[in-house]
């Protein structure tokens, strides 16, 4: 289960993703340059295929994982992914290509929003789709996708190697549900034109739980100001635990404790996940894909290990192509960061009403990142100085909170 939304912020576009995972499962950020490998072949989670280089990306994986759950590249494409149930049988399905793969493969690939699709569409074509991505739980599943970069988005939704497609340029949410009607613009050819793709829908599954935050997504872009969706107002939305946005960074300082339960009608079932024992919000990331990045704006990432509700959005910055050295904090790609996160996760969901005395130690330091991104924006000859401390200070705020 997991959350994902974009809409036009005030210098090109705002993406973010909560990325829902199985309790215990490790997910790390992980940058990777550029490949030169085309013509060779490629070993994705459970096929090779033919390989044909890859852009510098920015990706957030489970460990055990060959693909991604979301991520950016170089270009300024971000793309994430979405477990759906639908009528393709995806257990039974032959090991192909899983919905983490084609995160990966589109962003290694595409200079575009638009050139993602194709390229995700015409592996599903090749490929199929079908493979474990679930370990802790054996379960395959198909995917649908939010891809998007400074001036566009797509939804893409996929049932085994049948998709459709559409454009959303105001900005979208997705959750864990087929969503796409017969707005469609492109489509395999199993659909005729007009036909509605929520055909592909498994009617035996119970949607309520994606509604509910799929819902919530929507109502809060809906309440985006004038000026564009912000990366403040977004990571308090990915904190939301059932009641509404809280927690943005340099914000009111209110607090809202995770759900103790889940009700009937799937109320504690929040955009930040804490389905105990079954399902939490592994890893969060949130990208500010400017408009003006091929004449060497700023690409600019937040990414926060766990659960945002009790972890600290560490600011990066990633390669681009035309612009300056990356800074990303190495502690982003340790384990260590992680397991710390996901330690204060399992102590406020221990006890709901210990996150405040936790906000109260991670808040500050969350400001002064964000602070001191802000300033350092503009020049990225300061990055490399300005950045060395950001993870390493996050991770003394974090382990400072564990008994």
């Amino acid at each position: 289960m997991c959350d994902t939304l974009c809409a036009p912020g005030a210098a090109g576009m705002v993406f973010a993703k909560n990325s829902d995972r199985p309790p215990g499962e490790v997910q790390i950020a992980w940058p990777f340059g550029r490949r030169a490998s085309a013509g060779c072949t490629l070993r994705t989670q459970y096929l090779s295929i033919g390989d044909t280089g890859a852009h510098a990306t920015f990706l957030s994986c489970p460990t055990w994982i060959w693909g991604a759950e979301h991520g950016v590249n170089e270009h300024g494409v971000a793309i994430g992914n979405e477990r759906v149930s639908t009528t393709h049988d995806a257990g039974a399905a032959k090991p192909a290509l899983i919905g983490m793969d084609l995160v990966r493969l589109g962003l290694e690939r595409a200079r575009s929003a638009a050139e993602a699709v194709d390229v995700m569409t015409g592996l599903l074509e090749t490929y199929g789709q079908g493979g474990i991505a679930d370990a802790a739980h054996q379960d395959a599943y198909d995917s649908s996708f939010l891809v998007a970069d400074p001036a566009q988005a797509f939804v893409l939704e996929t049932a085994g190697s049948d998709y459709a497609v559409a454009p959303f340029p105001a900005g979208t949410a997705i959750s864990n549900r087929i969503s796409l009607g017969t707005e469609w613009t492109g489509a395999s050819g199993a659909l005729a034109p007009g036909e509605d793709f929520g055909r592909f829908r498994d009617p035996r599954e119970d949607t309520a739980f994606a509604d509910v935050r799929l819902a919530a997504s929507r109502r809060f872009l809906r309440s985006t100001p004038p000026g564009g969706l912000t990366t403040a107002a977004t990571a308090a939305h990915l904190r939301d635990h059932g009641s509404g946005p809280w927690g943005a960074p340099a914000g009111d300082g209110v607090v809202r404790p995770p759900p103790a339960a889940i009700g009937e009608d799937f109320g504690g079932v929040s955009v930040c996940m804490h389905v105990r024992g079954l399902c939490v919000t592994a890893a969060s990331m949130i990208a500010e894909l400017p408009l003006g990045l091929a004449d060497g704006a700023p690409l600019r990432t937040y990414v926060a290990p766990g659960s945002p509700c009790a972890s600290i959005y560490v600011p990066a910055f990633p390669s681009t192509a035309t612009g300056p050295p990356p800074c990303i904090p190495l502690e982003l790609s340790s384990q260590d960061f992680w397991h710390a996160a996901d330690a204060v996760r399992q102590l406020v969901e221990d006890d709901p009403a210990a996150l405040p005395a936790v906000r109260a130690v991670l808040q500050p330091v969350e400001d002064e990142l964000w602070a001191e991104a802000d300033d350092v924006l503009e020049d990225p000859a300061r990055w490399a100085e300005a950045g060395a401390t950001w993870g390493g200070r996050a991770l003394e705020a974090l382990r400072s909170c564990i008994p």
